[in-house]
């Protein structure tokens, strides 16, 4: 029955022009950004709305079956994704409820010295945004902001810059924040290997963007801090153990991915990816005890999972904490955490339309006779969004659903996959303008006019994504 379906809709697919499918993707992208920008409708609402749309416009599907792809669709996205998102959530708002951000942000300071102070905030943000959201890093770090503002008589740019770059950076480019994460899944390409590339990448981004090109903005801006009084926990917890336990699901994912290719580094070569799969997993279930231990402690679930328990022991119970009180924290952070749930799964649900119409492959065929490489074109698509519509999160879920049935046709190794999602991550990272939450964000936080905002956070923002797909096109040429 099923091969039936699938030959019929193959069929169907062989009597449609392409110029039809591919019609059909541009009207439900400029749906899309229609519903959301004109209509305010969100933006789960309207990839799902598009999803039908494409469905029933293409001509290769059955109406019949448009519902049971949204199902399917949802699903297959959501099963892995879910589950990091909202461990992230509960990961970073423990951390956030402890003063944590506040210590990593002090000791980092301590650490570097008041003349390299623009250094620690490039620090502090790089890593505070791994578990916390930007918005939300950039609320709790403001006072500490202020401070050394007040203190050294320089303006709040010139920390701020360098502070919201490593936050940019990080937020977008490094698992497992919920953006590269699930465009990594949506790849399949491992979550280790992808942390390497975007530390690789990311890091001398955050450098270039923030200390280099974030100075000479903020030189043109000078804004004083506001007299405000720096309100800290009394008995906020360690630097050593917030950086510890910041650093502890990274370091076993990475340990669990070397580990993984250490054990199938003798398979042989042209194998697909999922067959590949199968191997490995035979050539696992007969390795060493502790190398089967590392690669199950690696499991992006089980290292998120373990660090999640050790902040809810560390930070809270340990520190005093009621069990009402770990409830209460646990349960306020997975609000938030459901939009971007919600928004992700929408997006798997538009990747699969695509792929069951047809549409997918359409745009690959029309895309290959354009010279244009799979990264730049990964970038292009990613910024596009990001310009149009604000969202970084709906920028990364737009590309990866487009470049998904692209990359489906290539023969690419994991490593220059992984820089496809930093092409994607920085394509989403630059460019915010009126449209981004995070645009107001920053203006109101750091007392900047609209026009100063543009001078300062926008210029950096775009210095962001342009330095990180020169970076990740440049290592591509090496991998």
């Amino acid at each position: 029955m099923q091969i039936s379906l699938n030959l019929g809709t193959l069929l169907a697919a062989a009597d449609v022009s392409t110029g039809r499918l591919i019609g059909t993707l541009l009207v439900a992208i400029a749906l899309i950004l229609f519903l959301i920008l004109k209509w305010r409708v969100q933006a789960f609402i309207a990839l799902l709305v598009a999803s039908v749309f494409v469905g029933v416009a293409a001509g290769t599907m059955s109406m019949t079956e448009v519902g049971g792809t949204i199902v399917d669709g949802m699903g297959s996205s959501l099963g892995f994704i879910a589950t990091i998102i909202g461990l992230g959530a509960i990961f970073g708002a423990m951390i956030e409820h402890s003063g944590g951000a506040q210590s990593l942000a002090n000791g980092t300071l301590k650490f570097f010295g008041e003349k390299r102070a623009t250094w620690a905030m490039l620090v502090t943000g790089f890593l505070i945004s791994i578990p916390v959201f930007l918005d939300v890093a950039l609320v709790i770090l403001a006072p500490i902001l202020y401070a050394l503002s007040r203190k050294t008589g320089k303006s709040l740019t010139k920390f701020g810059m360098p502070l919201l770059a490593g936050m940019v950076v990080t937020h977008s480019f490094v698992p497992p924040t919920p953006g590269p994460t699930w465009v990594a899944y949506e790849f399949g390409v491992p979550i280790g290997t992808v942390i390497l590339y975007s530390v690789l990448v990311g890091l001398p981004t955050a450098i270039i963007a923030g200390i280099w090109f974030g100075d000479r903005m903020a030189s043109k801006v000078h804004i004083d801090p506001p007299e405000l009084q720096v309100e800290e926990e009394s008995n906020p917890p360690s630097f050593g153990m917030i950086a510890g336990i910041l650093l502890l699901p990274i370091v076993l994912i990475v340990a669990g991915s070397l580990v993984e290719q250490s054990v199938g580094s003798g398979l042989a070569e042209g194998l697909s990816k999922s067959d590949r799969g199968a191997a490995l997993k035979e050539l696992m279930a007969d390795a060493p005890i502790w190398q089967q231990t590392i690669a199950f402690l690696g499991h992006p679930v089980l290292s998120l999972l373990l660090a999640t328990i050790l902040t809810l022991w560390l930070l809270g119970a340990k520190r005093g904490a009621t069990r009402d009180q770990l409830m209460e924290v646990s349960t306020r952070a997975l609000g938030p955490a459901g939009i971007i749930i919600l928004i992700t799964g929408a997006g798997g649900v538009f990747k699969t339309m695509l792929g069951k119409t047809g549409v997918g492959d359409a745009l690959a065929n029309t895309l290959d006779g354009l010279g244009v490489g799979p990264l730049i074109l990964a970038f292009l698509f990613s910024a596009i969004s990001r310009i149009a519509q604000g969202s970084a999160t709906m920028a990364m879920v737009m590309a990866a659903s487009l470049m998904s049935p692209i990359l489906a046709k290539m023969d690419l190794s994991d490593a220059k996959l992984s820089l496809i999602v930093v092409a994607i991550a920085s394509g989403a990272a630059g460019f915010s303008h009126v449209n981004d939450s995070g645009f107001w964000m920053v203006s109101r936080y750091m007392r900047m006019t609209e026009k100063q905002t543009f001078q300062t956070w926008s210029a950096v923002s775009t210095a962001v994504g342009l330095v990180g797909v020169g970076l990740a096109s440049l290592v591509w040429l090496i991998v």
